[in-house]
């Protein structure tokens, strides 16, 4: 029997439109092997370069009605899903450039030298495409991170189909954003079956298991995400499994730094938690603020800001339930004081609050343990730290991370060798990317940029953001003295493509 697939609208619970039928394991069969079956479409540049252009331009050809039906669904507004197209389309053509450079194809050649002990064939190495990639679509971005998002943009760029596990907060936008990439590959002469969209909880679980899947990428929970991860690990051949699961991303704000701008960092630290309903993955969710005068300055100074922002709506119905579960979970922990109170507002939404607690509770394992946790909605955990000491063993407790963020005073920042170096240091380890002086809500895409970090933040070292993504689809491989003939453009002597490489050990560009 068939399993109705609803647009909900989370404003108020109720049911939109039927957009589309649970997809069945004989369905997910039939998705992975016609995507596998038309690999070979994505062999040329040329061709995926032009795929990308065309997909950025068939959503944006369609934007309003993405945007409006994406607010029907996500409560998330016309100006953040304005900005959130234009990012969508962005790192599309991001893509397309970074296919056109040919970098990333990571192409070495030392040519045969038998003078040299011992004798060194002729190797010549870069990097094909994995084949088939699973896409599980995140829910607080229904276009940046779902269907038309980073991990397809990047598994096309790399000459991967990709068969997409919609999120079940956005069906109807996953529908409409699918079917404009599948006339992109239409346009450019390529077979729709490079992309499918399907839907239902079990859809995504047969996709990891199907042996013509060679990758998956997931933005989502720990607990989703993990149980995604040990099934890729556990199938007769292993793939890789680039997921981003869950972060804190703290924020350590030194004495000095909140003497000097103790409401000017309560204010940023307000509207960076507070963005998107606190439903951003790099939402800072805990601050490691000093006791004393110049941190009750800065606690004071979030909280005026907070008792200002209006409520919000949360993605679903099950999050906000979570939400409120969570929020009422840490206020009854000993000693956690609650100055804004988040929680239920009207109707369904929810108001943003955050808690205070002395740093002496977390250094101690036990129920407090609960801080270290996301909770995922606008509210933020408030840590007072007595000294130097106690701060740096804090640090020890934390998981990782998506971001780590450091508030410094003004000469702090010019001691190379001073505590602010030493902070530094500390955060590094616990987060892929170390803010100083700034928030982390806001990943610009950019080649330099790298969203992920050590677990649970992500299950691998790679990045779901920025040019460098395209190397999860890939793998290198080597051939040594083959016949010039025989060789991939990219890897002759004449070199036709034109494509960044090293040869004998100089770069040519």
């Amino acid at each position: 029997m068939a399993v109705p697939v609803w647009s909900v609208d989370p404003r108020t619970g109720n049911q939109r439109e039927q957009v589309a039928v649970e997809a069945t394991a004989s369905d997910v069969d039939a998705a992975v092997r016609a995507a596998h079956a038309v690999r070979h479409t994505l062999a040329d540049r040329g061709v995926r370069i032009a795929l990308l252009r065309a997909a950025a331009e068939e959503l944006t050809a369609d934007g309003e009605r993405l945007r409006a039906t994406a607010d029907a669904e996500t409560a998330l507004g016309q100006p953040r899903l304005t900005g959130e197209l234009g990012r969508t389309t962005g790192q599309l053509l991001a893509f397309a450039d970074e296919v056109a450079d040919g970098g990333y194809l990571d192409v070495i050649i030392d040519h045969a030298d038998a003078s040299l002990t011992p004798p060194r064939p002729d190797l010549r190495r870069y990097k094909v495409p994995l084949g088939v990639v699973a896409v599980y679509s995140a829910s607080n971005f229904p276009l940046a991170f779902s269907v038309p998002g980073g991990d397809t943009a990047s598994a096309l760029a790399a000459g991967c189909p990709v068969v997409i596990k919609a999120h079940p907060d956005h069906p109807a936008t996953s529908e409409l954003a699918g079917a404009a990439l599948r006339r992109a590959a239409v346009r450019v002469g390529l077979p729709e079956e490079i992309v499918t969209v399907l839907h239902g909880f079990e859809a995504g679980v047969e996709l990891v298991k199907h042996p013509l899947v060679s990758a998956a990428g997931f933005t989502g929970s720990v607990r989703g995400g993990r149980a995604l991860f040990d099934a890729a690990a556990a199938r007769p051949q292993p793939i890789p499994f680039h997921g981003e699961l869950g972060s804190l991303n703290p924020v350590v704000v030194t004495e000095r730094a909140a003497g000097e701008r103790a409401a000017e960092i309560g204010s940023g630290l307000a509207g960076s938690m507070t963005m998107g309903v606190g439903q951003f993955c790099t939402k800072p969710g805990l601050v490691l603020a000093p006791a004393g005068e110049p941190g009750d300055e800065l606690v004071a100074s979030l909280g005026k800001q907070l008792a200002e922002v209006s409520p919000g709506v949360l993605l679903d119905g099950r999050m906000r339930e979570a939400f409120l579960a969570g929020v009422d979970e840490r206020t009854r922990l000993d000693g956690v004081r609650a100055p804004v109170a988040a929680g239920e507002g009207e109707g369904r939404t929810v108001a943003a609050g955050f808690l205070t607690v002395d740093g002496e509770r977390l250094l101690a394992e036990g129920e407090h343990d609960l801080l270290l946790e996301e909770c995922f909605g606008p509210i933020t955990v408030v840590v007072r730290y007595a000294d130097t000491e106690q701060l740096t063993a804090l640090l020890t407790r934390f998981p990782g991370n998506l971001t780590a963020t450091l508030h410094l005073g003004t000469d702090e920042a010019e001691e190379a060798d001073g505590a602010a170096a030493r902070l530094l240091a500390e955060l590094t380890p616990l987060a892929g990317r170390v803010l100083v002086n700034g928030w982390p809500t806001g990943v610009a895409v950019t080649p330099a940029q790298h969203h992920g970090g050590p677990y649970p933040a992500s299950t691998s070292g790679s990045t779901s953001v920025g040019a460098t993504a395209i190397e999860r689809w890939l793998r290198p491989v080597s051939y040594q003295s083959a016949p010039h003939a025989l060789l991939p453009a990219e890897l002759r002597d004449d070199n036709p493509l034109g494509v960044p490489r090293r040869v004998n050990g100089t770069r040519e560009v």
